[in-house]
């Protein structure tokens, strides 16, 4: 083959392979945007799931609420059934101190109420005996996402009796003969109540919530880690 032959080859491949290319972009191009159209419909069918499985959860939680109301009348034939479950629940009994289980005593009920809008939130409520702690006969934590998403929190002022306010001894040692936990009292349980800082990484409601509500009767019976 001449060196002229070759050079004109040589240019007819360069140019094949430049068509090549721009042939191979024009198609990677037209598949983007296919899939883009495709997920779009992804996207569509994901959030009419959604809709679909929130409308069997308001309905499936509206027939939930009688067995809900039965479980506390029958529980509340069990003293300290309230108290004993946080104690027995591994992340929850971290929390408490030793005067926090004392007050927990007068616990006569749980309640968890899921917004209507699932979505958008639900409350916490605690409800108390007449106690020597505080006044308030109810306790509420509320958690809520507002229009862009963003989690909020608000609860009950504790109306704490004079000098009795653990909150403010959540700092102190107190390490008495036979306790199973002896070691520095950890925060009080009772500040949750008035930590709104972070809503949307509250672990303590989000177990209530998630992990005790559903079924407390599994913690109440679960005494492992006690002492004989």
């Amino acid at each position: 083959m001449s060196a002229s032959a070759a050079k004109v080859s040589k240019k007819e491949l360069n140019s094949n392979h430049d068509g090549a290319d721009e042939t191979s972009e024009k198609e990677q191009q037209e598949a983007i945007e296919h899939i883009d159209e495709v997920q779009n419909e992804i996207d569509r069918l994901n959030e009419q799931a959604s809709e679909e499985i929130l409308k069997v959860e308001q309905k499936y939680n509206k027939l939930r609420q009688p067995f809900f109301q039965k479980r506390s009348e029958l529980i509340a034939k069990i003293p300290n059934f309230w108290v004993t479950t946080f104690v027995n629940h591994p992340q929850v009994s971290a929390l408490l101190g030793e005067e926090d289980e004392e007050a927990l005593h007068y616990l006569s009920r749980v309640e968890v109420t899921e917004f209507e809008d699932i979505k958008s939130g639900y409350r916490i409520d605690f409800y108390f005996d007449e106690n020597p702690y505080f006044e308030n006969k109810l306790l509420s934590k509320e958690f809520h996402l507002n229009e862009s998403g963003d989690p909020s929190s608000k609860s009950t002022e504790i109306k704490w009796k004079s000098g009795k306010d653990l909150t403010k001894r959540s700092s102190q040692t107190q390490n008495k003969a036979g306790r199973k936990r002896q070691h520095e009292e950890p925060e009080s349980f009772f500040t949750w109540f008035t930590d709104h800082a972070d809503a949307g990484a509250d672990e303590l409601g989000e177990v209530i919530k998630d992990d005790i509500w559903p079924n407390p009767l599994q913690y109440y019976l679960d005494d492992e880690g006690e002492d004989d």
